[in-house]
């Protein structure tokens, strides 16, 4: 039994003690024993083996499951294992607003974080056909829905996170892009706009934009590049709203056939139908690096492949052994068994292999692990479904025919034919800010180093902040190998060109089914033309979506190294992870 202790830092402990150890749990690794026990009992047989092979996997950090798996598997509390869900469809009347209010007061309470799409509620100004009264708008419902949030405790210290998204030809889209201009308005919403490729096409050629909605006249028409600078100046003076590419999102969809999708889990990483779910899961590329620092330093591809392949049955078995907040939500997760398993540490992991974040190298490296990922991932899946049978919705030839899909190697194409597949989607990148502090400080999903020494704000249960001193993984481990102020390869967020962030997103998507979580961090005096141009580089990469953070008054700084932090809803101590 191995007894030294796996913790570097001490805000490491403290996250572990008060956001995931279970009652009598002396250490991490019994929590880890008490995860891997309870998701193995959705195994028909050899459960006490595939316990035993889970803490394998969770044991050193190699394994970072979503927080609500470690917090609530086997803890015997009524909570969801799931970090996220996409609420239902908001019905355009009273009664079923304050239904969907419902639903996602019960989602928060287990845990989970929630996302909505307020599209289809009619625009303010106009009559509302059942009881000929003016109706008020979407807008003017977000805030009922912020303050039933604020007074939900999900799980300990960590507060509900929220998703909205509004369609760009929604008549109310102006007043949705500058909601947050107000520092008090909607502060546990991340907002995002759904840009379609008409709009995209309409900003180039210096078109019109009618603004619309079913049922209704055109209410008007405004110049699509008026808009377009309306979102982009509110992102540059407020860090959002974000925006999510929806055309590319359903056309890459594996189940493009068969449902749309209009709205994301909290941080952005898995876009998902009405009442979907985000089953979630980090692989530690750090625990892989054979050699860090030396000539012969390398990423144990191998063995990536092989925890990737565990991980998939462990996310697998998460969704039959959760509770779920509303039985819509449980329907489905086992009619389509969506996982999101991805990457974590990445930044870290270039470091310790000497190659830096902004290089060409570097991003071949991120892009052999994350195919080695896909590829072992997929292989998982296929086995899992000659094992346990293919996630009930598969349609062999449509889900071949996805955008996502026809980009698969040729010999996993072959298999899913003949064997289908376990999970309708298998790959997500995740924001991964607590567990990867929780981890030992490692860089957060593939978001570059922030600092090599930082404060952080941490949210105590009793709700008071207390202020602890980090030191990044990579630099960590060099200074205890004695070396001297920065590793050669060693970069900061704040060292990089914004383009830096991008090209690693973009380089990362096409092996991704679901989508990545990335926050492009710029600083607070780049120009705002520099800034605009990110959005349209996004979309002509391919990218689902994009948040670019610049401080500002209304949010601060995302991180300091003093103890400011931003104020938002997917802070460490409320992001969906």
């Amino acid at each position: 039994m191995k007894t030294s202790d796996p913790f570097r830092m001490e805000l490491s402990r403290h996250i572990w003690a008060t956001r995931y150890r279970a009652d009598g749990e002396a250490d991490i690794r019994a929590s880890w024993r008490r995860v891997a026990q309870a998701i193995a009992q959705a195994e028909s047989g050899e459960r006490d083996q595939w316990t035993a092979r889970f803490t394998a996997l969770l044991d050193d950090f190699r394994f970072l499951p979503g927080g609500r798996i470690l917090a609530g598997a086997g803890s015997g509390h009524r909570v969801t294992l799931f970090n996220c869900f996409v609420m239902g469809t908001i019905e355009d009347d009273l009664e079923h607003i304050f239904e969907a209010l419902k639903e996602g007061a019960l989602t928060l309470q287990q845990g989970g974080g929630v996302g909505y799409d307020f599209s289809p509620l009619r625009p303010a100004g106009t009559v509302a056909q059942a009881t000929g009264s003016i109706a008020s708008g979407p807008v003017s419902f977000m805030p009922i829905w912020d303050a039933m949030c604020a007074t939900m405790l999900s799980t300990g210290a960590r507060r509900g996170a929220m998703m909205a998204t509004l369609r760009c030809d929604h008549p109310d889209i102006e007043v949705f892009v500058d909601a947050k201009r107000d520092p008090a308005a909607l502060r546990h919403f991340n907002l995002s706009v759904l840009v379609s490729d008409a709009l995209m096409a309409a900003v180039a050629n210096d078109g019109d934009w009618p603004l619309v909605f079913p049922g209704l006249a055109v209410t008007r028409t405004l110049k699509a590049r008026d808009l377009w600078q309306r979102i982009l100046r509110a992102a540059y003076d407020t860090a959002e709203p974000g925006v999510l590419f929806v055309d590319t999102i359903n056309r890459e969809n594996t189940l493009a056939d068969s449902e749309t999708l209009a709205a994301t889990n909290p941080c952005g990483e898995i876009p998902l139908p009405p009442y979907g779910a985000c089953d979630l899961g980090s692989l530690n590329l750090t625990a892989f690096v054979i050699a860090p620092f030396t000539a012969d330093a390398r990423l144990d591809l191998d063995a990536l492949a092989a925890a990737a392949q565990l991980a998939v049955r462990f996310l697998d078995d998460v969704i039959d052994v959760s509770r779920y907040p509303l039985p819509a939500q449980a329907e489905q997760a086992h009619l389509k068994r969506r996982i999101g398993l991805g990457i974590t540490g990445l930044a870290d992991a270039l470091v310790l292999l000497g190659l830096r974040y902004d290089s060409t190298a570097g991003r071949q490296l991120a892009e052999q692990a994350m195919q080695a990922v896909r590829d072992a991932a997929y292989r998982a899946s296929i086995e899992l479904a000659r094992e346990k049978g293919a996630f009930p919705a598969f349609t062999r030839d449509a889900f071949l025919a996805s955008g996502f899909a026809r980009r698969l190697p040729p010999a996993i194409r072959e298999a899913i034919a003949e064997q289908g597949l376990r999970n309708s989607h298998v790959l997500a990148i995740a924001p991964a800010g607590t567990i990867s502090l929780l981890a030992n400080n490692c860089s957060s999903g593939i978001e570059p180093i922030f600092a090599a020494a930082a404060e952080r704000r941490v949210l105590q249960a009793d709700g008071c902040y207390r202020t602890h001193s980090v030191t990044d993984y990579a630099m960590q481990l060099w200074q205890q190998r004695g070396g001297s102020g920065a590793p050669p390869a060693f970069v900061e967020a704040r060292q990089l060109e914004p383009l830096a962030h991008l090209s690693m997103q973009a380089a990362l998507q096409p092996y991704v089914d679901n989508a990545i979580s990335k926050t492009i961090n710029v600083a607070a005096d780049l120009p705002f033309e520099r800034f605009a141009d990110l959005y349209r580089q996004a979309h002509a990469l391919g990218l689902k979506g994009c948040t670019v953070f610049r401080p500002n008054p209304v949010t601060g700084a995302i991180l300091s190294e003093s103890a400011a932090e931003r104020v938002q809803c997917c802070g460490i101590e409320r992001e969906a992870d």
